[in-house]
């Protein structure tokens, strides 16, 4: 059994030395201990002689960059067997490479957790790090001095310390852990690995951060779970802010019903120039009565669902107000919400270049959506689209049937599921009724084909180019029917 001793303060280096000393000379994992320097058992033991020959006829091992990375924060962490854990890993890994991509096994998952846990710490140390200044306030240097208390649960001071001094590159500073310490002078970054005593520091800046935590505050958005699962009790006792917290957490009940009391009294910022500047708006004279134009002022404020609050504007239709054809596809997309056209964005570029294809001019027809207003899901800046579902789709049927009344086609076109929907409430598959012509109301055609944005789902090359022939196949349909 061989027994390494390391210093343990998160210096990768001295683990991958003796680890490849150790794989290089094939000693396996089993027969080798790892011991913190300092730790109760290294008492007891002498450092080992690392092998100073590989064995013969042993392979070098190798191993993905992805290790590098994730032995680079686990090796910060203060669990002992992070030592072992690594040498088993980097052992494991020779006949594996993707081992690190097995996250069931039992090691990796347990390196992937080390090494989440070492990243936090390393991100609160760079969220809740306070600096004091010291002295007088200017060095010899000439530059202000500044003295800093944290409480890492990892030996993160080294990993960390580069973000501070190029954040913080125009003063001198030192941050004290029980972990170590790191400083900048302007000229030098100095680690040190002894632990540190905490200083009874306070300064002016203090009550500012008092002001600034309590001025953006704000307790109708209040989560105690989650704010003490992000900044854990042992980090409030270091901050000039901290002894505000309980008091704000208290009155936060009350200061959310005077925030509604007041938000129905006072005005908002500007108010008054605001409405000055919108009684002196140029007025345009209204739309006549029973127009497209009227019923497309009307649709502008519709509040008749949800999806108007979150929707840029309503998507009208347009095209001739005497339009023998009429396209309902089923609801505008990102573009056309931010356009306020339908039809305009990629399914739009689809269906043009179809009806071109066909012969038809899409300026003679109308074109418009079953629902007037984008659903949508944010994910991160993108808005993914989202299916209305069959309440949404009754309260806009409304406003189809005026369109349908007013522009009175011979023939509508309903493209995809939920226009089909919006004319039948029976339970009819879009695939049993595609390319026919079904006898309406008032005389009407109706025919069923697909949406063209299930064109551009279709992952399959082949398989698109074939559903596309029979898109524009429809469209020429379409042509001859409407003749």
């Amino acid at each position: 059994m061989r027994r390494i001793v390391l210093e343990g303060r998160g210096d990768f280096g001295e683990w991958r030395e003796a680890g490849r000393a150790l794989a290089a000379a094939g000693v396996p994992p089993e027969e080798v201990e790892w011991l913190e320097k300092g730790g109760d058992k290294q008492l007891f033991w002498e450092h080992d002689a690392l092998p100073p020959q590989p064995a013969e006829g042993q392979k070098q091992m190798t191993v993905p960059a992805a290790f590098i990375e994730v032995a680079s924060a686990v090796i910060c962490h203060s669990d002992p067997i992070r030592f072992s854990l690594l040498y088993r890993l980097l052992w494991r890994l020779q006949p594996d490479k993707k081992l690190l991509d097995v996250i069931s096994d039992e090691d990796v998952s347990r390196v992937r957790l080390m090494e989440k846990s070492v990243r936090g710490d390393a991100h609160k140390m760079t969220a809740f790090v306070r600096f004091k200044e010291v002295g007088s306030g200017i060095s010899m240097n000439g530059r202000r001095k500044f003295l800093a208390w944290f409480e890492p649960d990892h030996h993160i001071v080294a990993k960390t310390a580069p973000f501070f001094q190029k954040r913080f590159n125009d003063m001198d500073w030192i941050i004290l852990t029980p972990k170590g310490s790191a400083g900048w002078d302007g000229q030098k970054l100095t680690i040190s690995n002894e632990p540190c005593e905490k200083p009874n520091l306070t300064d002016a800046a203090d009550e500012l951060w008092r002001t600034y935590y309590a001025s953006i505050f704000n307790p109708a958005r209040l989560k105690v779970k989650a704010m003490q699962a992000e900044m854990p009790k042992k980090y409030w006792k270091n901050l000039p802010e901290a002894d505000l917290i309980p008091r704000l957490i208290a009155n936060a009940e009350s200061e959310v019903l005077a925030m509604a009391e007041r938000q129905a009294t006072r005005p908002l910022p500007f108010h008054d120039r605001l409405q000055e500047a919108a009684h002196n708006l140029p007025t345009q004279p209204k739309a006549p009565t029973g127009t497209l134009e009227a019923l497309r002022e009307e649709a502008a404020t519709c509040a008749r669902c949800p999806l108007h609050a979150r929707a840029t504007q309503t998507v009208f239709g347009e095209g001739p107000s005497n339009a023998a054809v009429m396209f309902v596809g089923e609801q505008p997309g990102d573009q056309e919400d931010l356009a306020g056209r339908p039809f305009v964005g990629p399914a739009g570029k689809v269906f043009d270049q179809a009806i071109a294809e066909a012969g038809i001019d899409r300026a003679t027809l109308y074109v418009t959506n079953a629902v007037k207003h984008f659903k949508y899901e944010p994910r991160g800046k993108r808005r993914i689209h989202q299916k209305p579902n069959m309440g949404e789709v009754k309260h806009c049927r409304w406003w189809l049937e005026l369109e349908i009344e007013l522009v009175k086609p011979k023939l509508i076109v309903a493209m995809g599921a939920t226009a089909l929907a919006s004319f039948t409430d029976t339970k009819l598959r879009l695939s049993e009724i595609r390319g026919q012509a079904i006898p309406i109301t008032d005389g009407r055609l109706l025919f069923v084909t697909v949406h063209p944005s299930y064109l551009l789902r279709i992952p399959d090359d082949v398989r698109k180019e074939e559903e596309l022939a029979r898109f524009t196949a429809d469209m020429r349909h379409i042509k001859h029917l409407a003749a």
